[in-house]
């Protein structure tokens, strides 16, 4: 009996990419597979939860998982990144301070804490959070192989002052935006966003995809580009940003 995609709980988007919704806070998490390599973006919000997310995906693509890309430094996209020992792990520039510096991990944990996540994983994941081993200052193209290429873009500040969106080309594209863009609610807005950039970091993941592209959020359901302006407009008039 062949085992599919939907069978390990990952929902295809493209031929090649596919996405998962993990429970409790509906955090996404990506994938791309190339030849003998794969990619996946964001870690999940525990050691367990990412270990899971990283087995699911190696059955997937059918080999283990080589890269990781971090969307923004938030525990429910970061605390399982640990688990993803031997790969290579990609984040925006200025993310490294924020995995490293004690206050700042600290606030990672209270904040996991905050949101119903026990104490003790929350703290096992804060102590085993390290920086990231590339970080992107504005752009970077993955070779997975078999012709597969990825491009990392930091596009932000706007959720938080280091997002990071991976563009995989295709028919569809396929534009993973992290929290940038959320469906299943409106965008958070913590005390670590830039709302005054964050409409222009949505120009920038509307110039990367462009009109026909499919846009995963970081949370909520995969949606287009008309979306994506209107939650753009929407953000620049709640927060008084001229256009």
């Amino acid at each position: 009996m062949t085992v599919t995609w939907e069978d390990l709980g990952w929902e295809r988007v493209a031929a090649g990419v596919g996405r998962c919704r993990l429970p409790v806070w509906d955090c996404t998490a990506g994938l791309v597979v190339g030849d003998g390599a794969a990619l996946v973006i964001d870690a999940g919000s525990s050691l367990a939860e990412g270990a899971k997310v990283r087995a699911q995906a190696g059955a997937a693509a059918g080999h283990r998982v080589t890269h990781l890309a971090l969307t923004h430094p938030h525990f429910d996209h970061v605390f399982g990144a640990a688990a993803f020992t031997d790969t290579e792990v990609f984040g925006a520039v200025g993310v490294d301070a924020v995995l490293t510096r004690v206050r700042d991990r600290e606030d990672l944990r209270a904040d996991a804490v905050r949101n119903g996540l026990a104490a003790d994983t929350a703290g096992e994941a804060a102590e085993r959070l390290a920086p990231p081993g590339h970080l992107v200052s504005g752009e970077w193209t993955l070779d997975l192989g078999g012709g597969r290429q990825v491009l990392l873009a930091n596009v932000g500040p706007g959720h938080t002052a280091y997002d990071l969106a991976v563009l995989v080309p295709g028919d569809p594209e396929v534009v993973f935006c992290g929290d940038l863009v959320e469906e299943s609610g409106e965008p958070q807005a913590g005390p670590d966003a830039v709302p005054s950039h964050w409409p222009a970091a949505l120009d920038r993941l509307l110039g990367l995809g462009g009109e026909d592209a499919l846009y995963v959020p970081g949370h909520g359901a995969v949606v287009d580009a008309a979306f994506v302006r209107a939650q753009r407009d929407a953000l620049a008039a709640r927060f008084g940003v001229s256009r």
